[in-house]
């Protein structure tokens, strides 16, 4: 059996799209952090999708209802694993104590196959020079190293030093490359034509504008071509 360039074409793009809607059922979760579950469906997907986009005698909707099975019992068993204490902990296991007021635990280090040069180095990631500054270090479930300083090692926080500070204000983009975010600038309870009265306030187009930013306080700043403002 031969394929067309066509039929090739057409075979990746149905791949492609059957990918980004498991990919989506699946969940932001499986995605971004690879717990033991998805390290699982992620090795099978990947090996029963690979085969029938180059291999021509291979058909698509066998491997197709094979995927939606899994996705299934993938959702089915994140499920279960929520109710069920027992299966929760399995998916999920408890962090290990890497560090404990400076301490090395050398047994969770062993049990997690964990080298004391690569604790060192992850340290080292998180400006940690020193192992003795460190209260706690966790190893999560997801593979990453959580890390407490002992107190005396901690950063002075403006509270700390009892400085008054203006409330915490989230910058957003609403203009990126001469495009506007109208979504974002409905977030506000503004709009395009408010905006375009603004940036020609400032003597400037929204086609020469490279990024425009507001705050949760309504503030805007802009960045032409040439030049920055800050306006009120």
């Amino acid at each position: 059996m031969s394929l067309t360039s066509l039929d090739w074409g057409l075979r990746a793009v149905a791949g492609y799209l059957f990918l980004v809607v498991t990919a989506k059922a699946l969940g932001q979760r499986s995605i971004s952090q690879l717990r033991y579950l998805d390290f699982i469906i992620a090795l099978i997907l990947g090996d029963i999708l690979a085969n029938p986009l180059s291999d021509p005698n291979i058909g698509l909707i066998g491997p197709m209802i094979t995927t939606v099975v899994l996705v299934a019992l993938y959702t089915a068993t994140s499920w279960l694993g929520m109710k069920w204490n027992l299966l929760k902990h399995f998916l999920d296991p408890p962090p290990l104590v890497f560090i404990r007021h400076g301490r090395l635990q050398m047994h969770n280090l062993r049990k997690a196959r964990i080298s004391v040069d690569h604790l060192f180095s992850e340290l080292r990631k998180l400006q940690v020079d020193d192992v003795a500054k460190v209260a706690l270090a966790l190893w999560e479930p997801g593979g990453v190293i959580s890390v407490f300083l002992e107190t005396p090692h901690q950063a002075v926080t403006a509270q700390d030093l009892n400085i008054q500070t203006t409330p915490f204000s989230l910058i957003k983009p609403i203009i990126v490359e001469g495009a506007s975010e109208e979504e974002t600038l409905a977030q506000h309870g503004k709009d395009l034509a408010w905006l375009q009265t603004e940036i020609a306030a400032k003597h400037t187009t929204m086609a020469n504008v490279v990024l425009a930013t507001i705050d949760d306080q309504g503030q805007i700043r802009i960045e032409a071509e040439k030049d920055e403002q800050t306006l009120h």
